[in-house]
């Protein structure tokens, strides 16, 4: 079926030339002993050989990023260096939750569009194998003023100030500060308000893993390279898919409310590292230099609500709003990748995108946004299974859009995601011409 192109009169059309990522691994596995710019640095050098691309002409480099390594904190800078880009090439690192490298993305879409660069790599980095935990707050001032003493007996008395309390580290949680809830009791109340079972969850949960563990044995995941890891093997596929059985996951006990609640380690997506990366151009740009893109990225949205009670509705805020913008409706789209932070946000999106009620109470709108189709949903596994470094997601939805497109067919396809902050995003990719 030819539908119409997006393109606006006056506005660049602005490609996706390509996108890579590393195998995504379980934390604590293979990758363990790296550090995130060792991450990063594989894609970026993975996207290099793809596409042949020379290293100087790269105008820019935006990197996403969440739980920050002290030591690397532009770590776009320190990936692109180590990676061989020219230094002359200028990187900064951007963070925004689990839409991170959306935002990377954007962000090169925005420094194309007006005509400040031709060519910007996008990507992110997520490392959870080793996350910054540090000294107390009160153990970091004695530390501090240790450091500044000037006398013996200023020493002495300060180190002496120490009580074993103060010794009790401080770890990173993957939790609201506005609030304090972390994300998983948040997706156990908010599946609860939908009413999204736990027998509802464990399906959709067992849907990705399957359908991803096909994808990766029928060689669709092809953005994913081959890494070689120092001092270890060479990886080159995604250690998290899982399919398992639905006896076997009714056994897991809640992992955030206890006793009643529905949201588990199998219907949850698992600590993951990996990196990601993509090249966009204007069209112009990638015709001049011989490319043949992949896809148009054309309008995109970020929205916001309250953190407390909808953290988790990104995509059915931003869905309706994106759609809006472009022209579109839900049926024209034929491709949908959604994050899966949890299986019970996932269900719960799609309830609400088929709710009147939901729509005119709390969107301002007349009727709902309708849910995509599961024929045409995540059918190449989601976060769930494939792994979710937070800030290399992004990239991932992307390129997998332009690769379904590519081999379904497709003309339009529509990301969408939620993120910490109660922040979400989507945006609407347009096949290129094959």
């Amino acid at each position: 079926k030819s539908k119409k192109t997006l393109a606006k009169p006056g506005v660049k059309n602005i490609v996706l030339v390509d996108g890579v990522r590393t195998p995504f691994l379980q934390s604590g596995t293979i990758y363990a002993d790296l550090m995130p710019h060792d991450l990063a640095r594989a894609a970026l050098q993975g996207l290099l050989n793809r596409t042949g691309l020379p290293k100087d002409a790269v105008d820019y480099i935006v990197y996403g990023t969440v739980i920050q390594e002290v030591k690397t904190s532009n770590v776009a800078r320190e990936a692109a260096l180590g990676a061989g880009f020219s230094d002359k090439t200028p990187a900064h690192t951007v963070t925004m939750a689990c839409i991170s490298s959306n935002q990377a993305m954007t962000t090169a879409v925005g420094l194309i569009a007006a005509g400040q660069c031709d060519a910007v790599v996008a990507g992110g980095v997520e490392f959870m194998s080793d996350v910054p935990i540090r000294h107390s707050r009160r153990m970091r001032k004695t530390m501090l003023s240790l450091n500044k003493a000037k006398t013996l007996g200023a020493r002495l008395s300060l180190l002496g100030s120490i009580r074993l309390a103060h010794l009790a580290p401080e770890l990173p949680a993957v939790a609201e500060f506005s609030t304090a809830e972390t994300m998983g009791h948040s997706a156990d109340r908010l599946a609860a308000a939908f009413g999204v079972s736990r027998l509802e969850q464990d399906e959709f949960a067992l849907r990705s893993h399957t359908l991803a563990k096909k994808a990766q044995d029928s060689g669709l995941l092809s953005d994913v390279i081959s890494f070689k890891v120092p001092g270890k093997d060479i990886v080159s596929k995604d250690n998290g898919i899982r399919p398992s059985t639905m006896e076997q996951m009714a056994k897991l006990k809640p992992a955030f409310i206890k006793p009643h609640g529905t949201v588990t380690a199998a219907n949850s997506s698992f600590l993951t590292d990996g990196a990601s990366a993509v090249l966009i151009m204007s069209e112009e740009k990638a015709l001049a230099m011989g490319y043949k893109p992949k896809a148009y990225l054309r309008d995109f949205v970020y929205v916001s609500q309250d953190p407390k009670d909808q953290l988790l509705l990104g995509p059915t805020y931003a869905t309706p709003k994106v759609l809006e913008k472009s022209g579109l409706t839900l049926n024209d789209i034929d491709v949908f990748e959604f994050h899966e932070a949890f299986a019970g946000q996932i269900m719960a999106n799609l309830k609400a995108m088929e709710s009147d009620w939901f729509a005119q109470t709390y969107m301002g709108r007349k009727t709902k946004v309708g849910a995509p189709p599961m024929e045409k949903f995540n059918s190449w596994g989601g976060s769930l299974s494939l792994g979710h470094p937070f800030a290399a997601t992004g990239c991932r939805l992307v390129t997998t859009v332009a690769h379904r497109l590519q081999k379904e067919g497709g003309q339009y396809g529509l990301v969408a995601a939620c993120a910490a902050g109660g922040q979400g995003h989507a945006m609407v990719i347009e096949a290129y011409p094959q």
